[in-house]
């Protein structure tokens, strides 16, 4: 079996993607450890298939952002766009030119990835998103490529670089607010719970429940795949059946609208009949009507975070992972009604 620059890293005592850095060469790497990575290598008989780093004075490197794989949904989503816009904000500052990587599927952004690791100039990744099992993640991670994701750790937790909100507590604190405006019967509706940042949410609601002696009912825990409402079945049946929510959290401001838009379907009136919290603050929320309450994860700075700890990691690659949360807050407007009310 071919000897891998995890093995490599492991004997020397370093990161992956310090060697990988000294395979190229790079200009940021003290004699000193090239010269352990070297010993290692030649005792493992690793032989290394890349191209030198550019030297100084040369172009900007390069990082690639990797969205979700999707054909159409995720480009609908705000939070992927203010979190690119940071990005791109903090790299223009600092002279790093960043690329989009996109794919229907896992298959299609590995592709893209490979061909850019071909560049001299490929500095590393931005992952916008965290899910269980992915594949991506694992790509990434064991060909030592540097990345930093945006969102929780699911895998290889200890020696990941990521950004994030605190989801559960946003979670609970969201529920929190409807219980104080006197709602009991509240339900989560969450995109797919393989997406790390709606679990830990529905986790938050289901932990304020709790906390205040509230039944758990797993017909008030819905998930929608690719924030598609229409034909789900059970959230049909949530919004038509006698035990029907008086408030609902959602994940995200766009499955909130789509929520609006079934009640007012079905003849129900936001907040009047429900109340909805939903997540990101986005243009949705505050175009629509009644203007939506959210809490806001701040994704512009979750953007400018990742762009800044990753661009840190390339110029000082002996760095140990990071980890960073970057706070939320609740904006109150017109989509929750105090329970009693006129």
């Amino acid at each position: 079996m071919a000897v891998t620059i995890r093995e490599v890293a492991a004997l020397a005592g370093v990161s992956p993607s310090t060697v990988s850095r000294t395979c190229k060469n790079h200009p940021s790497i003290s004699r000193e450890t090239k010269e352990k990575v070297r010993q290692a290598m030649a005792q493992l008989g690793y032989e290394p298939n890349v191209q030198p780093a550019a030297q100084p004075g040369a172009a900007s490197q390069i990082i690639g952002i990797i969205l979700p794989p999707s054909s159409k949904s995720v480009y609908e989503n705000a939070f992927y766009l203010e979190a690119i816009r940071g990005i791109s904000q903090f790299c223009n500052e600092h002279q790093y030119i960043s690329t989009i990587v996109t794919g229907q599927d896992e298959e299609e952004i590995l592709q893209a990835i490979q061909i850019l690791m071909k560049h001299e100039q490929m500095g590393g990744f931005i992952v916008l998103y965290s899910k269980q099992d992915d594949v991506i993640i694992d790509y990434l991670y064991g060909e030592g490529i540097l990345y930093v994701l945006i969102g929780k750790a699911k895998q290889f937790v200890n020696q990941t670089i990521y950004i994030d909100n605190d989801n559960l507590l946003a979670g609970k604190e969201a529920t929190e607010y409807l219980y104080r405006l006197g709602h009991r019967q509240i339900a989560y509706v969450g995109s797919e719970y393989i997406m790390f940042f709606s679990a830990e949410r529905k986790a938050g609601y289901q932990a304020a429940l709790l906390e205040h002696g509230l039944p758990l009912k797993p017909e008030y825990c819905i998930e929608i795949s690719q924030f598609s409402l229409d034909g789900n079945e059970a959230l049909n049946e949530l919004l038509e059946g006698e035990g029907r929510p008086t408030a609902v959290v959602t994940s995200d401001d766009i499955i909130a609208i789509s929520l609006k838009r079934l009640c007012a379907q079905r003849g129900l009136s936001v907040p009047e009949d429900l109340s909805i919290v939903s997540f990101n603050n986005s243009l949705f929320a505050r175009i629509s009507s009644p203007q939506l309450t959210s809490v806001d994860i701040n994704s512009l700075q979750l953007g400018i975070e990742a762009a800044s700890q990753l661009i840190n990691h390339i110029e000082n690659p002996n760095l140990l992972a990071t980890k960073i949360i970057v706070p939320h807050s609740l904006v109150e407007r017109d989509s929750c009604r105090r329970i009693g009310e006129d």
